[in-house]
Order: C-alpha cells, then structure tokens, then sequence
C-alpha cells in the first residue's frame, strides 16, 4: 500500500522534506550561535588581555605565569601621559584623516569612470591598480628614503600624507567600483536628462546611494594609515612622528616595560576602535554591497 506525499503549491519539493529541513535549521541555529560566540572571543582575547596587562604593575605583568588576580593600579597609564603622546596622536590623526579625505576625493570618481560610465580595457585598468600592491613595501623604502632627503622632506607630515594617500589609493578604487555598481542607472538617466552633471550627479545622486560603502572604504583607509609603521619610522623623527612610532619608544632593554607599552597601546586603538563602533552600521552594509547581485 503506498502513501502520496502532499506538495506545496508551486513547489516540487514535498511538505514533509521541507518540514524535515525547517527543523533542521532550527536545531542547527544553537549550535551556529555558540560558534559564532566562541569565535568572536577569540577575536576578541587578546584585546582584553592587553587592556588586563595595562591595569597590572610591572612586576605582575612579567610573571610567568601572568598573575590574573594581581592588583590593578593605572600606574601603566600615568607613564603613558607622562611621555607627552599628544604630538604623536595629532600626527596620525592629521595623516590618517587628510590622507583618506584625498584618497576619497580620487578614487569615487575613478570608480565611476570605471564602473558607471566604463571606459575601454577597464578591467585593465583595474589589473593595474591591484599590481601596484604586488610590490613590497619595505623594497621602496631606499628610494623613498633617498627622495626624502633630497628634497628636504624628511620627518615631514605631508610626506606620510602623500604616501598614505598612494597607499590606499588602489583598495579604494577597487572597493569602490564594486559598491558603485550598486548604482540603479535609471537614476542616473533621469539626473541626466533633467541636466545634472558630473560633480551634482556624484553629489546628489551617487553619495547617497553608495553612501555605505563610502564609509566603509573611508574607515578601512583611515585604520590602515593609522597602524602604518614602516615608513613613519624610517622617514620621520621627533617632528612628525606617529602614533605607531611612539608605541616603539616604549620597548627597552633595561627594566620591564609590558605594563606600559599595553597602556599605550590601548589608549592610541581607542580612535579606531571608536570610529569603528560609530560606524558598524555603515561598514556592514558597505562590505556586503556588490556581494550579490
């Protein structure tokens, strides 16, 4: 005696099958839940066992094992604000914020050439921008150092604006041709044909739409020039030095410095940790544009 199995209408797939799968799912969605919760404090380990170090002394931050239920004292701190780490954190600041600014200035209408209104060959030109990440950083450094001394440019902050800017000039008009594709064209016929051109079509019409991934790319840019080391350490020296550069005057080799330099750290990742957090929304939405389509 056989049993017909009903079907959703519409669907080839029996009401059973599909039941089966939604209870699946469904004893599944714990089990995902708690992987996602250990991965995260994973992720996120480290950064508190820095911020723990911080508030320990010097002498139980350089116990092995670390000693977990030491007093905590800010002591880590007052040595941090005693080395006068406002000039550095205004450089990075200045850096990081001028050079993303440029580099957003170029590369929105470098993807809408590319993207929205694509030129011939321009996967070529897209192939170009990602090869000029291909070479190392540190086998530019004798050239650029070289360049900086010839022209008086050493330990100046525009340098590492200009540098910051070439930098990340290439991700952001990668990322930003994948959101501007987003772009409806429909929109940007109708601007057309009501007379906007390229500067009001990009203001009015293009920021707003792409607006996430503007932010994502601006916050992307502005951490990389913020944690950039290299070529801040070799080019610079007490005028325009950086924030990361500060952070290396903390390591010593005479006496314990971990309690310090974990202060130190914590406070210079405060910046992008906040942007971060105002702009998760953003970034989130960002990142996935262009995704799917």
């Amino acid at each position: 005696m056989s049993t017909a199995t009903a079907t959703v209408p519409g669907t080839n797939v029996p009401t059973s099958r599909r039941e089966r799968r939604r209870r699946e799912m469904k004893r599944s969605s714990p089990l995902w839940g708690l992987l996602a919760w250990i991965v995260g404090l994973l992720f996120v380990a480290p950064v508190l066992w820095m911020v723990l170090t911080s508030l320990h002394s010097e002498t139980d931050a350089a116990t092995n094992p670390p000693a977990l239920a030491a007093g905590l004292t800010l002591d880590g701190y007052r040595s941090f604000l005693d080395a006068n780490p406002g000039v550095p954190l205004l450089n990075s600041l200045w850096a990081s914020l001028v050079s993303t600014a440029v580099v957003l200035c170029l590369a929105i209408p470098a993807a809408y050439a590319l993207s929205i209104r694509p030129v011939r060959k321009w996967s070529d030109v897209m192939f170009f921008f990602l090869s000029t990440k291909f070479l190392p950083v540190v086998a530019a450094l004798l050239p650029l150092y070289l360049f900086a001394i010839n022209t008086g440019l050493v330990d100046n902050i525009w340098l590492l604006i200009l540098l910051y800017t070439s930098m990340n000039l290439p991700i952001a008009v990668w990322m930003m041709q994948s959101f501007l594709s987003e772009v409806p064209v429909d929109m940007l016929e109708a601007a057309s044909i009501d007379g906007a051109g390229l500067l009001r079509t990009l203001r009015t019409i293009v920021a707003p739409v792409a607006m996430p991934g503007i932010a994502a790319t601006a916050l992307i840019c502005f951490i990389f020039s913020w944690n950039e080391l290299l070529l801040a350490r070799t080019l610079t020296a007490t005028v325009a030095g950086t924030a990361p550069v500060f952070l290396t005057g903390f390591v010593t080799s005479q006496g314990l410095f971990l309690a310090q330099l974990c202060a130190a750290a914590t406070v210079v990742s405060l910046p992008v940790l906040v942007a971060g957090f105002a702009a998760q929304d953003k970034l989130v939405q960002g990142l996935s544009m262009g995704a799917v389509k």
